[in-house]
């Protein structure tokens, strides 16, 4: 696929400049693609574009000619008012454009967008992402993709820009949102866990760096408990990933096990979790303030920043 100016990589719209987004349009601009950005914050897309690339706060204006569209919004009513809304840009698309829909959805709604987009030509890779903002940065995502074999074609390229694998995991939209799922469960479960097992500490009066030495180096690890309870120690709680994300993704993975009558209790209670700390106004802090919940509940003292 070649790009207007007669080069041999395509040219990339990526709309939602948020810590995920970001990162992937800096990877790509780095591995010589031309890039447009979008976003409804203008400083987000000035930064961008003082990286080398065009941008606009319009998806309309952002995309227009894009071979590729990267949509990184926070979930399906975001893409589908970005693909389809009044300012919407799927029609600005070159008419053969794919385009990468890495929102967190239900695999119903992946199938419905990806019928929608379909309809007029362009191609659609249901394509969730994982990995976090500083993987997001270096190029090194995990991308959970699936969709048809022209999708996946005109997707390689910028697919190999941003992450560091790509499970090609079927020909419809909709089985990598439901392999997302799956992940975000594990996640959801873990941070509250992590979150619950550093404030159990903090009550039994340990030394919270020491905890985290041992148990980064025991059985009881995770990737979240490794991830997250750094910004525990350091009283950070800047959102890097926040609460809202998963209050949003555990409520669509509850819906899921009500609609196909399936019991998911672990994953409710951490809905709970992530639920008391957005009702105690930590929405948008990071995922990690679930600890400051049992902090407000016991009394326990947490880190403070330094």
């Amino acid at each position: 696929m070649a790009n207007a100016s007669g080069g041999t990589k395509p040219k990339v719209c990526v709309i939602g400049l948020g810590s995920m987004g970001m990162g992937m349009a800096s990877s790509l601009l780095r591995t010589g693609f031309p890039v447009a950005g979008c976003d409804v914050d203008a400083a987000r897309v000035e930064a961008l574009k003082g990286q080398g690339a065009t941008g606009d706060i319009s998806p309309g204006a952002a995309a227009r000619g894009a071979e590729i569209l990267i949509t990184v919004v926070v979930n399906a009513a975001q893409t589908e008012d970005v693909l389809f809304g009044a300012a919407g840009c799927l029609n600005e698309l070159a008419a053969d454009a794919c385009v990468i829909s890495c929102a967190t959805m239900s695999p119903e709604a992946a199938r419905a967008m990806s019928e929608r987009v379909e309809a007029t030509g362009r191609r659609y890779l249901d394509a969730p992402i994982s990995g976090g903002s500083k993987r997001a940065a270096s190029g090194e995502l995990t991308v959970l993709a699936s969709g048809s074999a022209a999708a996946f074609e005109a997707s390689r390229l910028v697919l190999s820009a941003i992450a560091a694998k790509v499970y090609e995991l079927g020909d419809a939209a909709g089985l990598a949102a439901s392999f997302k799922m799956v992940n975000q469960l594990l996640a959801g479960v873990h941070i509250a866990a992590a979150c619950e097992a550093m404030a159990f500490a903090a009550k039994q009066g340990l030394d919270l760096a020491k905890v985290y030495e041992v148990i980064t180096a025991a059985a009881g690890n995770s990737w979240m408990f490794e991830n997250r309870v750094p910004h525990i120690l350091a009283g950070d709680y800047s959102p890097q990933s926040a609460v809202s994300i998963f209050v949003k993704d555990l409520s669509i993975l509850m819906d899921m096990g009500r609609s196909g009558s399936f019991p998911l209790p672990i994953a409710g209670a951490a809905l709970q979790m992530f639920l008391m700390a957005a009702g105690a106004g930590m929405a948008r802090d990071d995922d990690a303030s679930v600890a400051r919940v049992y902090e407000r509940l016991t009394g326990i003292a947490l880190p403070k920043p330094t």
